[in-house]
C-alpha cells in the first residue's frame, strides 16, 4: 500500500510525555519507548526504500502553551516535511491536580499559533493527533468536561489547516470495549505498550502506510 509521505523526508513528532516517552536528548535515533519510536520503526520496516527519517522532540508536561515557546528550536529550525502534533491532556490535567486550568480558547489560540507560523514558514504537512482519556480512575471521568472542548478544537485546527487527523480518542474507546481501559493506559493518560501500539497503527493508517 504506498504511503502518502515522500521519499527521503523528514518528520518530526512532537509532544508530551506520551510523544517523549524516555527519549534521548543526545541523540535522535533513541526515540524513546513509545508510539513515536514504533511508527518510526514500522514505517521503516513496511517501507525500506522510501528512506524516511523521524525525529522526536515530545517534552513531558507540555502544553499547547509550551510549543508555541519552543516552535523555533524545536521545530521550524529542522525544516521537517511532516510535523505530527499530539498536544491537550496536560492543557486539561493541570486543572485538576495544580489549579492551573487552560480553557479551550487559549489551547485552541496556542495551538493555532504553532499551525500559522508552520504554514506560514515551511512547506510541511500536518498531522494532529487527538488528545484522548481513558475513564480510569474514576476520577478521569469528570476530567471529560474539560477534554471534550479541546478535543473539538483540535478538530476545527484539523479542517482549517488541511491536517491529517488522527481520531485518538475514538480509537481508545473503541479499543477499551475489547480491554478493560486500564489495559490500554494505566492512569487513563499514558499509555501501556499495547496503548503505545494502538497509537502507532491509527498514525500509520493516517498516512496510508498500512491497511
Amino acid at each position: 500500500m504506498p504511503t502518502i509521505i515522500q521519499d527521503g523526508a523528514l518528520v518530526l513528532f512532537q509532544g508530551d510525555s506520551i510523544t517523549d516517552a524516555g527519549r534521548s536528548r543526545e541523540n535522535d535515533a533513541e526515540m524513546g519507548r513509545g508510539y513515536a519510536m514504533m511508527t518510526a520503526a514500522w514505517f521503516s520496516a513496511l517501507s525500506p526504500a522510501k528512506r524516511v527519517r523521524f525525529i522526536n522532540r515530545g517534552i513531558s508536561g507540555n502544553r499547547a502553551k509550551d510549543l508555541v515557546a519552543r516552535w523555533e528550536t524545536d521545530a521550524l529550525a529542522l525544516q521537517p516535511d511532516w510535523i505530527s502534533i499530539l498536544i491537550g491532556i496536560n492543557d486539561t490535567w493541570r486543572r485538576y491536580d495544580r489549579n492551573d486550568p487552560t480553557s479551550a480558547q487559549d489551547y485552541e489560540s496556542a495551538y493555532r499559533q504553532v499551525l500559522t507560523q508552520t504554514r506560514e514558514r515551511l512547506k510541511a504537512r500536518l498531522i494532529i493527533c487527538e488528545p484522548f482519556l481513558l475513564p480510569v480512575p474514576e476520577d478521569r471521568v469528570k476530567w471529560r468536561e474539560d477534554l471534550d472542548p479541546k478535543i473539538d478544537a483540535a478538530r476545527r485546527l484539523a479542517r482549517e489547516f488541511d491536517a491529517l487527523y488522527v481520531a485518538l480518542d475514538g480509537v481508545f474507546a473503541a479499543a477499551a470495549t475489547r480491554r478493560e481501559p486500564s489495559y490500554w493506559a494505566a492512569d487513563g493518560v499514558h499509555p501501556t505498550p499495547a496503548g503505545h501500539a494502538l497509537i502507532a497503527q491509527a498514525w500509520l493508517r493516517a498516512v496510508a502506510a498500512m491497511p
